[in-house]
């Protein structure tokens, strides 16, 4: 099983294993987001690893994706409905659900993104950066990805 986060090509599927597919995540860091369509969309904050263009779908009978809004679109099993990808409309740049991989060494949460739209009904212990919706909006505007 691959494990090494940074270089290594990681395996990952979805929970009924009908969708499954591998990446290279760009770094060790892991991020949140708490907006209201992540929020509906995964029953909470969507955890996701940044996998840039390296995602290969190796089987994708079951794959769909749902446009969520005028800039992104979200990938899921049709089958089991587990939550697997997040990415800008028309770019390849995967934002892949964290507990989709196999195998997680190394990996760190850093980031919450849409801080202002994050329920009450909890935090996290660890130090994160957060980024509130409009230096998110920012980002975007800059080239950078969620």
């Amino acid at each position: 099983m691959e494990s090494v986060i940074g270089d290594k090509r990681l395996k990952a599927q979805c929970m009924c294993g009908s969708v499954r597919f591998s990446a290279v995540p760009v770094g060790r860091e892991a991020t949140a987001c708490h907006c209201k369509m992540c929020q509906r969309w995964s029953a909470g904050p969507f955890f996701a690893l940044p996998c840039g263009e390296s995602v290969v779908i190796e089987d994708e009978v079951d794959l769909s994706f749902y446009r969520s809004s005028q800039w992104g679109e979200r990938g899921f099993c049709s089958n089991c409905g587990s939550s697997l990808f997040w990415k800008l409309h028309g770019r390849k740049d995967y934002n892949v659900s964290l507990l989709a991989f196999d195998d997680l060494g190394g990996v760190r949460f850093t980031t919450e993104y849409f801080i202002d739209g994050k329920p009450d009904a909890y935090e996290f212990a660890n130090e994160t950066s957060k980024l509130t919706g409009e230096q998110v909006f920012a980002l975007f505007s800059q080239g950078q990805d969620h």
